[in-house]
């Protein structure tokens, strides 16, 4: 397939994972001011499995001194950021699972100008990739993943009000999926989609999908999970008259925001439970951040974001190939038991591998006192 172009979704061969890997620069762009509307979004059926977001493997230690320790000789951040220009290039994995049948979709696409030819309008490099995480059928997450982009490039508010013209996206192709009658009205599916134009990266999602940037070594969630138990999420849906039954909403879904699932909603440009209004956060890209993990949650059932980060940090050392640590984070997470279909997407901002991270060594001695050594003696003779 040409560079720039969206991949195949389906991977059911986990040694046949689909990549893409395009190149291009970026620069800065416009900030636009954000607001907060609400429609929602669904998940998927009961799972019997923990939520383990916060868990630590010890399996990854060894990778982890580098977290909160600096590059030695570095020069100014402010005189590197200055002159930082990202270079992009992307893998990708997606895998069945344990399921009967797949419903995740992705798209990436390095080079947004090739992508959309020159009538785009775009004066500057960018990028775009997205996780949709479909239930209920694929139909919903299929449409999204060929529509999405269009929707977003179509927008009047394209390109100078971006954010606005990415929520308009959302709500676009949340009421085409209603308007549809080739597709299945109780098919649903997530969004997680991230823009990049220039240095300004725009996370958007309507979902449990999750996007985490890897600063460092350091795990940076760029996107909240939206599941019916969050407080936030629990005020907006019992303040429009749902009702969450053991983490699921109206007793059926598992998420909170969603694109299409029309039969569990009313009519349209009314406010629901079940909300498709993404939430954005955008960022300027400087060079300590190193990459991009995309995923549904069938990798984030299992793990942590910062073991992902120490994972893929920890490969790109090794090989430097963003498809290969997909794959990686894929195989890790059937290990751990996922029960659901997985979608992986690592995105790098560089053409290098990551810089190893020196720990500087303490110059201060350390000692015991005597009565501490007899203290420890005798907790270990009774060991």
């Amino acid at each position: 397939m040409a560079p720039g172009t969206d991949t195949s979704p389906y991977c059911t061969v986990l040694d046949g994972g689909v990549c893409k890997e395009n190149v291009s620069a970026m620069e800065d762009e416009d900030r636009e001011a954000s607001e907060n509307s609400g429609q929602a979004k669904t998940g998927k059926p009961p799972r019997n499995i923990s939520v383990m977001r916060h868990s630590m493997s010890q399996a990854m230690l060894s990778g982890t001194a580098e977290l909160e320790s600096t590059v030695s000789g570095s020069q100014s951040p402010t005189t590197e950021n200055s002159r930082f220009l990202p270079v992009f290039r992307s893998g990708s994995c997606s895998e069945i699972g344990p399921k009967t049948y797949m419903e995740d979709e992705y798209i990436c696409v390095d080079n947004l100008q090739e992508h959309l030819g020159a009538a785009s309008g775009l004066f500057s490099p960018g990028a775009f990739y997205g996780v949709f995480d479909g239930h209920g059928g694929v139909d919903a997450a299929s449409f999204t993943r060929k529509n999405i982009l269009n929707f977003i490039v179509d927008d009047s508010h394209f390109p100078t009000a971006v954010k606005r013209a990415i929520r308009n996206a959302f709500v676009k192709a949340d009421h085409a999926l209603a308007d549809a009658k080739s597709l299945d009205s109780s098919s649903g599916t997530t969004a997680l989609t991230a823009l990049i134009l220039g240095r300004t990266l725009i996370i958007a999602n309507a979902g449990d999908s999750r996007a985490v940037l890897g600063k460092r070594g350091r795990a940076i969630e760029l996107s909240k999970d939206h599941k019916p138990n969050c407080t936030s999420e629990r005020q907006r849906i019992e303040k429009l008259g749902g009702v969450i039954y053991d983490g699921y909403l109206n007793g059926q879904l598992s998420v909170a925001r969603a694109l299409g699932d029309w039969h569990l909603k009313g009519p349209k440009g009314s406010l629901y439970p079940l909300s498709s209004e993404p939430e954005l956060e955008e960022m300027v890209l400087v060079e300590e951040d190193e990459f991009l993990i995309m995923g549904c949650d069938g990798l984030w059932d299992v793990m942590s974001s910062q073991y992902a980060v120490t994972i893929v940090r920890r490969e790109l050392m090794l090989h430097n190939d963003p498809e290969k640590c997909s794959r990686v984070l894929v195989r890790e997470a059937l290990k751990r038991n996922t029960c659901d279909n997985l979608t992986v997407l690592v995105v790098c901002f560089s053409p290098n591998p990551p810089s190893r991270i020196e720990v500087p060594k303490s110059q201060r001695r350390r000692s015991i006192s005597a009565e501490g050594l007899d203290l420890l003696k005798g907790v270990l003779s009774n060991v």
